[in-house]
């Protein structure tokens, strides 16, 4: 799943996913607010990877990413942070409110691709185990 409130990224994001060699179902939501209320519906099953956008209006990023850790049926969601910041400040604030890794939005379509695929081969491998600064930025 993906939270963007930009729709070229979200777009983007889907051709991307579409063109590598992993079956899944990729799910997009516009904003925070959207994020929230999607995970928040009682029944339906957690998305396995969520990637989660810094920057959107009204809720952004940050304030999704402490609300999922803070409650109990969400905690565990693996939490990509999928961002155009590269700030250390951003960095340093995914990570200590529990991010599992942070992606800096690519320009180029062929590395985004590379970094999807590597993003899901951390979630497989690095689920339920902590994570640390060495393998919390998720570069090409």
């Amino acid at each position: 799943m993906l939270a963007d409130d930009d729709e070229g990224d979200r777009l983007i994001f889907k051709e991307a996913f579409s063109e590598i060699k992993i079956e899944t179902i990729v799910l997009t939501v516009n904003n925070g607010v959207e994020l929230m209320e999607s995970l928040n519906v009682k029944g339906k099953s957690l998305p396995y990877l969520l990637f989660l956008d810094l920057n959107m209006i009204p809720k952004n990023g940050m304030e999704c990413l402490k609300e999922i850790r803070s409650d109990d049926r969400l905690k565990d969601v693996f939490v990509a942070i999928y961002s155009t910041s590269n700030s250390e400040k951003d960095m340093d604030d995914a990570f200590n409110n529990g991010a599992n890794i942070y992606i800096t939005k690519p320009a180029d379509f062929n590395i985004l691709k590379q970094l999807l695929q590597k993003a899901v081969a951390s979630a497989l491998v690095y689920k339920g185990n902590k994570f640390d600064r060495s393998n919390f930025l998720l570069r090409i």
